[in-house]
């Protein structure tokens, strides 16, 4: 089974399979070959996952809040 790129993989998918390779490397039960492979793999998905955060974060809209607490509505999270 060939290994999916990175760039295809959505959030949920990414962090699930940088779990799994964390949990390996934890385990301690990989060869160094490998473990040296995974480790580089690991770090691109982690570096994937925070390109997606970041994306996701500069969509996020704040509330805004009425001087009672109560929603009032939204604004551009980068409102200057």
């Amino acid at each position: 089974m060939a290994e999916e790129k990175i760039e295809n993989l959505n959030f949920e998918q990414a962090l699930a399979e940088l779990e799994k390779i964390v949990g390996s490397l934890e385990q301690g039960n990989v060869p160094l070959e490998q473990s040296i492979e995974i480790y580089g793999r690991g770090e691109a998905l982690k570096k994937h996952c925070q390109t997606l955060l970041k994306a996701a974060e500069d969509k996020v809209e704040k509330i805004r809040l009425n001087a009672d607490g109560s929603a009032g509505g939204t604004e551009p999270l980068d409102k200057d």
